[in-house]
């Protein structure tokens, strides 16, 4: 006599869902780095970093544990950088360099040191802000910051060849950008 034993199926409870304090403490400093990449200025980034947060507390219950937490809230930072971005954009704003703030007395830079510096981040901030906020954000992380393609594609959450693909683009873009920026200084136009 050949009895089958009836499959015994065991499932895991679902995973939680963490609070937005949760997310927030182990993941404020994630998302602030992220906002930075994608061209939030240093003025505003305590705003755009709460209205993340208000976006995860509108929409944590959507996340379904198919990807890491963090490439969930990579995702919110895009479309809350982007909404910052078209914006900012609308009004008109030029934004300016964010002040550089250093001790007194603790560097041996010259005012005219300070002034190239702040003029160079001025003008690689604006030429930045030319690329798509995607592209931007990898050419940030692996231009800027030195990570690996495989490191920004596991915090993305993104195929390696997405990363090498979006890397490529925005190398194109900088390049057009930072062209068009360098023939507006040659012809006295200022940006």
């Amino acid at each position: 006599m050949d009895a089958t034993l009836p499959s015994i199926v065991t499932s895991s409870p679902p995973p939680r869902t963490p609070s937005v304090t949760e997310v927030y403490e182990a993941h404020g400093g994630f998302v602030w780095a992220t906002l930075q990449r994608l061209g939030v200025r240093q003025s505003d980034l305590d705003d755009v970093l709460q209205e993340v947060f208000v976006v995860v507390h509108q929409r944590i219950h959507t996340f379904d544990h198919s990807s890491k937490l963090t490439t969930w809230l990579y995702g919110v930072c895009i479309r809350v950088a982007s909404d910052y971005r078209r914006r900012a954009w609308r009004r008109r704003e030029q934004v300016g360099d964010d002040p550089i703030e250093e001790a007194p007395g603790a560097s041996t830079t010259t005012p005219e040191d300070t002034a190239a510096g702040r003029e160079a981040k001025a003008r690689l901030d604006a030429v930045l802000d030319e690329l798509d906020v995607d592209k931007r954000a990898v050419f940030v992380m692996f231009e800027i910051e030195e990570m690996s393609c495989d490191e920004i594609a596991a915090l993305v959450g993104v195929p390696v060849g997405t990363v090498y693909s979006r890397l490529h683009m925005a190398r194109k873009q900088f390049e057009k950008a930072l062209a068009r920026y360098k023939a507006r200084d040659a012809h006295g136009g200022r940006r």
